[in-house]
């Protein structure tokens, strides 16, 4: 009996040994932790900073020549470099931007009465370059809505033919004057964005004679729709 009762309180003893391990080795296991993922704050696009790029388009305008005048229109294309900086806090952007394009814009028109009668002028517009500054405003982070003005620049050759194509006027008039217009351009990634913009441009009057002793005045403007790629640094 006495051995029995040694036997029973041993193997109660290991029983209790073993449970109380186990409990303890369960405690210390690592509790899963339910509470939500911290997020991350996304910083929203900015506008400040430099850039380079390209641009196609459509022009058209109208040039005048010794009291005649004609539209004349044409595909136009080239590129652009500019900085931004947008202000802190705000949506606000200021900019200033070099834009150079070549520009097949070229017509003509005939002369009905005076001295020049029976002639014909043509002009042909190689190159326009804008030097502007422009203000806009993030619409929505990644979107800038914008205007802006400046300086123009272009050089039209203007030819001046009578009879079987005999020139007797031949003028390189490269001109400045003032350019304004408006644009949408939308950042589609960190460092690309895209543009689309209207612009006017006028480039005033100037003079010359022809070969026969003609004063003739010669005026131009130009406008044009265009859309770019933008590669910001």
């Amino acid at each position: 009996m006495r051995i029995a009762a040694l036997t029973l309180l041993a193997a109660s003893t290991a029983l209790t040994v073993v449970v109380g391990s186990r409990t303890v080795s369960a405690a210390d296991l690592p509790k899963p932790d339910y509470r939500t993922p911290a997020v991350v704050a996304v910083a929203p696009p900015m506008w400040t900073g430099c850039y380079v790029g390209g641009n196609v388009g459509y022009g058209w305008g109208r040039a005048e020549v010794g009291g005649i005048s004609w539209t004349n229109g044409g595909i136009t294309g080239g590129g652009q470099v500019g900085c931004d900086y947008q202000f802190a806090g705000t949506g606000f952007v200021v900019g200033i931007r070099d834009m150079f394009n070549w520009t097949g814009l070229e017509s003509s028109g005939t002369f009905a009465s005076g001295a020049l009668a029976g002639s014909t002028a043509s002009s042909n517009t190689k190159w326009v370059n804008t030097l502007t500054a422009r203000l806009g405003y993030a619409v929505v982070p990644a979107g800038l809505l914008y205007v802006q003005g400046g300086g123009a620049w272009s050089r039209m050759n203007v030819d001046i033919t009578k009879g079987a194509g005999v020139k007797i006027g031949q003028f390189a008039n490269n001109k400045g004057g003032y350019d304004v217009g408006a644009g949408f351009e939308y950042k589609f990634a960190p460092n690309g964005s895209a543009f689309v913009e209207y612009n006017y441009m006028n480039f005033g009057t100037t003079s010359g004679t022809t070969a026969t002793g003609v004063n003739v005045n010669l005026k131009k403007d130009a406008q044009n729709v265009l859309f770019g790629l933008n590669w910001r640094m």
